[in-house]
């Protein structure tokens, strides 16, 4: 179940060595409208790209749906695509999450291939094998476990990102910044004074590209750590969720006003779960506050009202985290120190939304 995660600095050897270890019959490349324009020519002259088919989906999370699903089948089928054709999704997590499911689908399978071109696909959404849809709106409600044969990493794609899908990736990452062990030797390990204190001060205003290069590598370690341990969420990995039950309410209660993306969602989602662990589980208030601080400088805020509190409640009870209708949160006593599997009341879960309001 683990990926195959190549850390690429020459982005034309790693898709010809990762595209030609494996025998197909077709190729088919996977694009929205955005990296078709902006990324795609990054590896249109390899040659074995020349002689892929190009399947455009249209950009943003609005299209991560059974429509588009529905029309990538369509395309992979009149394309003549079998079970031994090969699939290439090179765009940011809506693609590669979508482009997933489809080739994880389409002939009861076929093998595919994820390029990540946002840094939160890099950090999240392409590593670890999960795949799926937005239905009935609701976000990833739909999909399956399926890892690709190799996700090529090469942060030379994040030079073509606006500043909003900079902060949404590097939200993830300050999530497997408070996941990540004490222990452990790398930018990430965990310590305020170290890796937390590194990424918040990391100057997101002006990048550092060499810097967020490296970060990027430290990040994607954690979870392909997590994700070895625990392929298909039964335990340890439910820490990759930290900021996610609360993120994932914020961000379906925005598609039906105005759409947010994910990272944004899960960094205010952040500032509610970790609230949750100060008062539930001990989390340093100290530690909180310069994580809120640091949220609130570059994410803005959701403008809820409490007139908002019953919607988000009920969103809540639908994560896939839960179980028997309670819902689920993963909480922490300290920074890698994870609580899995922790619950929350609703006067709890009011009060939390009251901080993020006014805290």
């Amino acid at each position: 179940m683990v990926n195959k995660i190549v850390i690429s600095t020459n982005i034309h050897q790693a898709v010809s060595e990762a595209v030609g270890a494996i025998e197909y019959d077709r190729l088919f490349l996977l694009t929205d409208e955005t990296t078709d324009r902006l990324c795609r020519p990054l590896i249109a002259e390899i040659p074995c790209m020349k002689h892929a088919q190009s399947i455009v989906i249209g950009a943003t999370d609005t299209h991560k749906n059974l429509d588009t699903l529905a029309s990538v089948w369509t395309a992979l089928s009149t394309g003549g695509g079998s079970r031994h054709s090969l699939m290439v999704n090179l765009g940011g997590g809506m693609v590669t999450d979508l482009g997933g499911f489809a080739a994880s689908t389409f002939k009861r399978g076929i093998p595919y291939i994820n390029i990540p071109t946002t840094l939160l696909s890099m950090v999240d959404a392409s590593v670890g094998g999960k795949t799926g849809i937005n239905f009935n709106g609701l976000k990833n409600e739909i999909g399956v476990f399926r890892t690709p044969e190799t996700v090529i990493i090469d942060t030379e794609f994040l030079r073509t990102l606006d500043h909003e899908n900079i902060c949404s990736g590097y939200a993830e990452m300050l999530k497997h910044g408070l996941i990540s062990s004490r222990s452990q030797s790398s930018p990430l390990r965990g310590e305020l004074e170290g890796g937390i204190s590194t990424l918040l001060t990391f100057d997101l205003d002006h990048i550092d590209y060499p810097l967020l290069g490296q970060m990027v590598g430290e990040s994607v370690a954690v979870k392909e750590k997590i994700v070895e341990e625990d392929p298909q969420e039964h335990g340890i990995r439910k820490a990759l969720n930290l900021g996610h039950t609360v993120g994932h309410a914020f961000e379906s209660w925005a598609l039906t006003r105005k759409p947010v993306l994910h990272g944004y969602a899960v960094a205010w989602g952040l500032i509610c779960e970790l609230y949750l662990s100060v008062i539930k589980t001990g989390f340093p208030t100290e530690t909180m506050r310069q994580v809120v601080r640091f949220i609130k400088e570059n994410y803005g805020t959701l403008p809820i009202t409490c007139d908002d509190y019953p919607e988000l409640y009920e969103l809540m009870t639908h994560d896939k985290k839960n179980a028997d209708g309670i819902i689920n949160f993963t909480l922490l006593g300290g920074i890698g120190d994870i609580r899995i599997n922790q619950t929350a009341t609703q006067e709890e879960i009011y009060e939390t939304l009251d901080f993020f309001r006014e805290g």
